[in-house]
């Protein structure tokens, strides 16, 4: 019943993609590569976001994910945070339950509630529900058209990275059917149902895997992969459920891109509090590892080897802080982590409430402090 849920090897092969402005800030992509740069490339997850007035009036009476599903729309928001901050990325609009809508669940943005599923999956018997084999080039269409305008759009300015959640944290939604604060559905599954749960999970690996392949073959030219609810599972859930699907995810996708003829581009993973993984994720084959507010920079450094970049970690709330003291924190957190090798950017994403001018603060300060420490050494 629960055999082989889908056949490889049906993605069509894909031109490398050309055409594109020529890259004029290439920061981020060098330093995520592990070399050396000037100064300390910054980003923030949900750059794109509510806190910035631009984005409300946009988003104004829209839908979210009809948002989602226009590209012109996606472009748009992706670019709003470049014209007010000097960032050294762009990340594609776009929302992670996109690919539980590819499978052929319902997902609704419920004002004040979030991402709500009308119809989660409760027994085993709801995985027969899912579309077993997702013709990705074509329920995901949109976001690779957002991807491809966007590039152009940017005329170079900086890369433009792509995303996908990661199985655990698909599957923690769409069991839960919606946010949850402990999870009890999801990791009930994985307590009651393990076999179960390796297929759903597997199935989801595929999808992302070639949602990610086709995000290249658009143009991203860096990837992101959110295991946003690793914290919710203990280590050796966490060595089962998620680390063996991460990994494959970053093996299949680097594969496929060779085959394909595609750009090999940096991944990053970001497991949030996931921390008693750290090692585990630095040898999981990705070229960054993202971290949460709740490691310290060096004992970070000294678990992960000089081999691997660094993403993070200031904790979001920082930028509710006065200006002056954004800078001591960005100034403390560069020193902390050093300027090579790694990325500047935040714990988790912004919040709606966030001042813009505090989320520049906190650009300007990463630029200044890592073009300080560079001079210093």
């Amino acid at each position: 019943m629960w055999g082989n849920v889908r056949g490889r090897g049906e993605t069509p092969a894909r031109a490398s993609p050309t055409g594109f402005p020529e890259l004029k800030n290439d920061t981020f992509l060098r330093a995520a590569q592990g070399e050396e740069t000037e100064y300390t490339p910054v980003w923030c997850m949900r750059q794109a976001g509510r806190y910035l007035p631009e984005f409300r009036e946009t988003r104004a009476a829209q839908d979210f994910f009809a948002t989602c599903r226009s590209p012109e729309r996606c472009c748009e928001l992706t670019l709003q945070p470049l014209q007010r901050f000097p960032l050294d990325a762009a990340i594609i609009f776009s929302d992670i339950l996109v690919v539980p809508q590819a499978l052929g669940m319902e997902v609704e943005m419920v004002p004040g509630k979030g991402p709500t599923f009308p119809e989660p999956l409760k027994e085993v018997e709801d995985l027969l529900k899912l579309r077993q084999k997702v013709d990705v080039a074509a329920e995901l269409d949109y976001v690779f058209k957002a991807i491809t305008l966007t590039r152009h759009k940017l005329e170079g300015k900086v890369p433009l990275i792509g995303f996908s959640g990661a199985p655990w944290t698909l599957m923690s939604y769409m069991i839960e059917g919606g946010g949850s604060k402990t999870m009890a559905k999801a990791k009930a599954w994985l307590y009651r149902h393990p076999k179960a749960s390796h297929c759903l999970l597997t199935l989801l690996t595929e999808v992302i895997v070639d949602y990610l392949v086709g995000q290249v073959a658009a143009g991203a030219q860096a990837l992101q992969l959110f295991e946003s609810h690793a914290g919710h599972l203990g280590p050796e859930q966490f060595a089962e459920f998620a680390l063996p699907f991460i990994q494959s995810i970053a093996k299949q996708v680097k594969s496929k891109l060779q085959k394909d003829a595609l750009p090999a581009v940096p991944m990053i993973v970001f497991a949030k509090d996931a921390h008693y993984a750290l090692e585990d994720l630095a040898q999981s084959g990705y070229e960054v590892v993202g971290l949460d507010w709740t490691i310290r920079p060096q004992e970070a450094r000294q678990r992960t080897g000089k081999s691997i970049t660094l993403q993070g970690n200031l904790d979001p709330c920082a930028l509710y802080a006065p200006k002056e003291k954004i800078g001591e924190l960005v100034k403390r957190m560069v020193e902390g982590f050093g300027s090579q090798r790694y990325i500047a950017n935040l714990g988790h994403g912004l919040y709606p409430d966030m001042s813009p001018e505090h989320v520049g603060a906190f650009v300007d300060a990463v630029h200044m402090h890592s073009r300080h420490l560079n001079k210093s050494q």
